[in-house]
C-alpha cells in the first residue's frame, strides 16, 4: 500500500503517487479490545465489500481500555504503567493493521482515547497527564508502527483541547511530535475533537496537524455541517477539512440534550445519506460513516450504551453504510479533486435543515453535482457558466438506479425530483467527456 499525503492545493488527500484518494470511514473505536482475530476479519471483509477505505480505532480503548482485557484476554500494559507495554496485546494491535493492509483499508489510530490524556468523563485513568509522559509513549508506540503505510495517526478522542480554564494543547502536541519524529515526518495526522467542535478551534495552526476534522455529532437532525465544513474550508493556511463523526445509523437522537431516548427516534439511512452528502459537497476531503451498534461492538451480553437496536455483527448489513459505498464510487467516477463547491450554480433558495441543497462543481466545468434531500423538490440551476451542453441524469443514492433526463444547452433550468423514494443527486456532465453519465460499479449490497 502506498503511503497517503495532503494534495499540492492543500484540500485533499492523495496516495504518495499523486493519486486521488477519497476517504470512506467507518467508526469502529473498539476494534482492537472488543474484537477476536475472526471478529476483526469478519469486520473488515465487508467494510471492504461495501467501498470503505478507512477504519478509525483505538489503541487504548474508551471502555476502561487499560483496566479491561481485550478479547484475547490482554491488558495494554502491567498496572496500568505505559512504561511497562504487554507485548502480546500489541502484537494484536499489529496483527489486525495487517490485516487491514491485506483488504487495502488504512487504519486512522487514535494512540489513546482522550480520558487518558484528562478525565472530564469516561474511565480513565488520565496516565498522560503531562507533555513529557505523553512524548514518552508517542516515542514507543511511534517506533512501533514505524514503516506502516496504512497508519494514520489521529490525536483526541473526543476530548477538546481546551477545556474551561484547562488547556491540554501541549500534551497533545507532545504526544503528536514525538509519533512523527518515530514514525517518520510524512505521517498524516488528525485530530478527533468533541461534539460539536472542529480540530481547527484551537489546533489549526499546529505544524502536525495535517487536516482538520469536525465531530458534528449526535444530537440535532440535520446540523449545519455545511457551515462547519465552509468555516474550516475558509481558513488560512489551507488545510483539508471532512466530518469525522457525523450522526451514527440507529443512535438515537437527542434534541433536547437529555442524554439520548430512544423516543426521540432514531438516525436513519437518511439522515446519515443527508450529511455525507452535504458536507462532501461543502468541500470535504472525504467523510466517515458510523453505526452505533458498531463502533462498541455491541452484542448480548455486553452492557449497551444508549439503546443500541442491533448487535454489530447485524449491524454491519444496515442500508447507511452501503449507501457510503455509493458516494464513493460516484465522485471516485469524475475528476472529483478537480471539484470545489459552487453555490451560486444554484439560483433557487438553497433552503435550511432538512431542505438544504448543495453544489459541488469541476474547476473546468466539466461536471456539476446538486445534492436535493427531498422528493418532489424543485431547484433551478445556472449551467451557462459549464462547459458547454451537459447531460443531465438522476442518480438515486440509495440504489445507485440512474434516471436519464436530456441534454441540456447552457441556460437556466429548472428539475424537479421524482416523487419516489426521498433525495437524489442531480448530476450534470459535460456531452463528450468519457464519463458522460457513468457511475463506476458500486459495491454489493
Amino acid at each position: 500500500m502506498q503511503p497517503l499525503r495532503v494534495s499540492g492545493d492543500g484540500r485533499f488527500i492523495t496516495l504518495a503517487d499523486g493519486s486521488p484518494f477519497f476517504w470512506l470511514g467507518d467508526t469502529a473505536w473498539e476494534l482492537f479490545h472488543r474484537c477476536t482475530l475472526a471478529d476483526a476479519r469478519h469486520y473488515l471483509d465487508v467494510r471492504q465489500r461495501q467501498g470503505f477505505n478507512v477504519v478509525m480505532a483505538v489503541a487504548l480503548a474508551e471502555f476502561d481500555g487499560l483496566r479491561v482485557p481485550n478479547m484475547q484476554g490482554d491488558l495494554p500494559f502491567t498496572d496500568a504503567d505505559f512504561t511497562q507495554p504487554n507485548a502480546a496485546y500489541f502484537a494484536f494491535v499489529d496483527d489486525i493493521i495487517t490485516l487491514a493492509a491485506q483488504r487495502g483499508l488504512y487504519v486512522a489510530l487514535l494512540p489513546t482515547w482522550g480520558d487518558k490524556v484528562t478525565r472530564l468523563w469516561g474511565a480513565g485513568p488520565a496516565i498522560f497527564e503531562t507533555p513529557e509522559r505523553a512524548a514518552a509513549y508517542g516515542a514507543w508506540i511511534g517506533r512501533r508502527l514505524a514503516g506502516r503505510p496504512n497508519v494514520i495517526w489521529i490525536m483526541g478522542g473526543d476530548r477538546p483541547p481546551v477545556y474551561a480554564d484547562q488547556n491540554h494543547s501541549a500534551i497533545w502536541r507532545s504526544l503528536a511530535l514525538a509519533i512523527r519524529q518515530a514514525a517518520g515526518p510524512d505521517v498524516l495526522m488528525g485530530y478527533h475533537p468533541k461534539g460539536g467542535e472542529s480540530s481547527a478551534d484551537h489546533l489549526h495552526e499546529e505544524s502536525w496537524l495535517s487536516f482538520n476534522m469536525w465531530q458534528s455529532g449526535h444530537v440535532h437532525q440535520d446540523a449545519p455541517i455545511w457551515d462547519m465544513i465552509a468555516q474550516d474550508y475558509a481558513r488560512r493556511p489551507v488545510k483539508p477539512v471532512m466530518d469525522g463523526e457525523p450522526n451514527y445509523e440507529d443512535h438515537p437522537i437527542d434534541p433536547f440534550l437529555r442524554r439520548w431516548q430512544p423516543h426521540y427516534g432514531y438516525y436513519t439511512d437518511y439522515d446519515v445519506r443527508k450529511q455525507a452528502y452535504r458536507a462532501v459537497f461543502a468541500g470535504a476531503f472525504g467523510h466517515t460513516y458510523g453505526h452505533h451498534s458498531v463502533w462498541s461492538f455491541y452484542q448480548a451480553g455486553r452492557e449497551p450504551v444508549n439503546f443500541p437496536l442491533v448487535d454489530w455483527r447485524t449491524a454491519l448489513e444496515r442500508p447507511g453504510a452501503y449507501q457510503m459505498g455509493l458516494l464513493r464510487h460516484l465522485l471516485a467516477a469524475r475528476p472529483f479533486q478537480q471539484a470545489r463547491p459552487r453555490q451560486a450554480l444554484l439560483l433557487s433558495a438553497a433552503g435550511e435543515g432538512a431542505a438544504h441543497v448543495r453544489v459541488l462543481c469541476h474547476d473546468a466545468g466539466t461536471f456539476a453535482m446538486v445534492y436535493v434531500p427531498g422528493a418532489g423538490q424543485t431547484i433551478a440551476v445556472d449551467t451557462r457558466p459549464l462547459a458547454g451542453d451537459m447531460l443531465a441524469t438522476w442518480f438515486d443514492p440509495r440504489t445507485a438506479a440512474t434516471q436519464h433526463i436530456g441534454t441540456l444547452a447552457p441556460g437556466v433550468h429548472t428539475f424537479t425530483t421524482p416523487g419516489t423514494g426521498l433525495d437524489r443527486v442531480l448530476v450534470l456532465d459535460a456531452v463528450g467527456q468519457p464519463f458522460a453519465g457513468q457511475v463506476s460499479p458500486a459495491p454489493h449490497p
